[in-house]
């Protein structure tokens, strides 16, 4: 593709713009500012990772702490453009993704920055192109929309997680529970001996708030509000109705270990059902064209340009 001198100057452009908005941003926030966001967030993490009974996370990268300072710094014009509403609204995804310190604010931020970023690379596209500039539009909504999508991947994929990994750690709890312990006491067990992962972490924050002096149902509740699944709803509504009337704990809980284990098989039967519906469109868009071009294609040739 030949570049013409109006090409260039504009990608010049876009280049300059870039050095500029970073040597700018480089200058506001000095290096000390960057140890501070460092040291802010890895005492942050550090907080977490000890009420969940892990360890610490390393503290963030220059460009890591960069891009959090420029986050905070933009976030922070946004802050009263944030109704109480859509922060509510978002407080409960950030939690369910894991990070309850996220502010709305800075997540506002990052949309209009992809939103921008997006918007001039639909512009470098559609000049090189040689289309009208309306079409980069299209781009910058995309850009606006992609914090919202990674937002929902993220929240998925972690309840996922939690979803896998609940059957192996409700049977650790039920064999504590029926080798003698109280549940707090199992509780603690399936926290030392289970699977590393986010329900870890939520169990162990469970153990903690049963610590400091919450009541066995109150954490209970707050771990279904945190992890948004129908499974750990129900599970936590059965454990809490069992504690209210009285009933063996260890039999609940074996029927509740056996009962996903039931959903996790029909779970699993589903999407082998679906999977063959699934891919039915790759075939017909993509293997059978070419079966059709290799069979018929020389027929067709030899009826349009042969004897």
């Amino acid at each position: 593709m030949n570049l013409t001198p109006t090409d260039l100057m504009f990608i010049g452009t876009i280049a300059a713009t870039a050095i500029a908005v970073f040597l700018l941003v480089r200058a506001l926030y000095p290096e000390d500012m960057l140890e501070e966001v460092r040291r802010e967030a890895a005492e942050k993490r550090a907080g977490e990772e000890a009420a969940r009974g892990g360890v610490a996370e390393k503290p963030p990268t220059f460009f890591r702490a960069f891009g959090m300072a420029f986050v905070a710094k933009i976030g922070n014009y946004n802050a009263p453009l944030v109704r109480d509403r859509f922060r509510e609204k978002m407080a409960r995804k950030f939690i369910a993704m894991g990070r309850p310190h996220y502010r709305p604010q800075d997540f506002i931020a990052q949309q209009q920055i992809w939103g921008v970023f997006f918007l001039v690379l639909g512009l470098l596209a559609m000049n090189l192109l040689r289309r009208p500039l309306l079409y980069c539009i299209p781009f910058g909504v995309f850009g606006a929309l992609f914090p919202h999508i990674w937002l929902r991947e993220q929240v998925t994929k972690r309840q996922r997680a939690i979803s896998r990994a609940l059957p192996y750690h409700i049977d650790l709890l039920t064999l504590s529970v029926e080798a003698g312990l109280d549940f707090q006491a199992a509780l603690g067990t399936v926290v030392k001996k289970g699977q590393p992962g986010a329900l870890l972490e939520e169990l162990s924050l469970v153990l903690s708030e049963i610590r400091l002096g919450k009541t066995r149902a109150e954490s209970l509740r707050n771990l279904a509000d945190r992890v948004q699944i129908a499974e750990v709803s129900a599970f936590v509504a059965n454990l809490v109705q069992a504690d209210r009337m009285g009933t063996s704990m260890g039999k609940v809980l074996r029927i509740q270990s056996t009962q996903m284990r039931i959903n996790r098989t029909h779970r699993a039967e589903k999407l082998a059902n679906e999977a063959p519906i699934k891919m039915l469109l790759p075939l017909i868009g993509c293997i059978f064209p070419t079966v059709f071009l290799v069979l018929f294609g020389p027929i067709v040739y030899r009826l349009m340009y042969g004897s």
